[in-house]
């Protein structure tokens, strides 16, 4: 299993909305950065993601799993962008924000950090494993 962190606007597409879609989930689309895609296309299913809130909140909120492989995205015209599809297994106790991952040690190489605009981001089994402590949830 691999572990991902997913980000998204709250005001185009929150925690609140993927929860909304049920078992069914929802497809990750919209993402137009090549390396954001080809972080999609090694996702597997069952992986795990943090769902994280971006721009104003700037924190994880809840945990989502892949469902669908990588697969054309509707939403773009030109072919060239696919998606995965998730649904929301859980939100975190805690949420974890940015600041708070900043000032923890451990979490210094973290992709978020030396990668923060990027929206699709691998994460470590390490790095899972503390944000999960931070977040005072388990699976």
């Amino acid at each position: 299993m691999q572990y991902w962190l997913l980000k998204s606007e709250p005001n185009t597409w929150s925690w609140d909305d993927q929860v909304n879609k049920g078992d069914e989930g929802e497809g990750w689309d919209g993402v137009r950065n090549y390396q954001a895609s080809n972080n999609m296309k090694a996702m597997q299913i069952g992986d795990l993601a943090f769902f994280y809130h971006s721009v104003n909140e700037k924190r994880i909120v809840g945990i989502v799993e892949v469902i669908e492989l990588y697969h054309p995205d509707p939403t773009d015209a030109s072919g060239r962008f696919g998606m995965v599809t998730v649904k929301a297994i859980c939100p975190v106790k805690t949420p974890v924000t940015l600041a708070e991952i900043k000032a923890n040690p451990a979490l210094a190489e973290i992709a978020l950090v030396r990668q923060s605009r990027l929206s699709v981001l691998p994460v470590t089994p390490d790095h899972w494993a503390e944000l999960m402590r931070m977040a005072e949830t388990s699976l």
